[in-house]
């Protein structure tokens, strides 16, 4: 399924929640789109407390790049969204962090980002 359905499919069932007040199961959630993970509930705050020390583990200016990408995509059509994305990993490449990640992965070792937006003019 494309974004773009899976991003209509995802309003409809929310809207369909707010009509007619009804809530929907973990599972047809996680169906849908409108959730992206279920656990059992004794491992919610778990779960969640993990994957936001994973985003502040990244970063910050790669993160923040990826998100603005994301969000501009879904109104994009895929010839649109394809080249979004593409020069989004071009500019990811200049910046200090998107450098050092890579650094990092060829170098099987933990990142030390810089947490800047700086353009790393040293490319390699």
């Amino acid at each position: 399924m494309s974004p773009r359905v899976q991003s209509v499919n995802c309003v409809q069932v929310a809207m369909l929640m707010l009509l007619t007040g009804r809530p929907v199961s973990a599972q047809d959630a996680l169906l849908h789109g409108l959730v992206s993970k279920v656990v059992p509930e004794e491992q919610l705050e778990q779960e969640t407390l993990a994957v936001a020390r994973r985003v502040c583990e990244s970063s910050r200016p790669v993160v923040a790049l990826g998100k603005a990408v994301f969000h501009r995509q879904v109104t994009l059509g895929r010839d649109a969204a394809y080249a979004s994305a593409a020069a989004a990993m071009l500019e990811n490449l200049t910046l200090r962090d998107g450098q050092e990640g890579i650094r990092a992965f060829l170098e099987k070792r933990k990142p030390v980002w810089s947490n800047t937006d700086a353009v790393d003019t040293n490319t390699h």
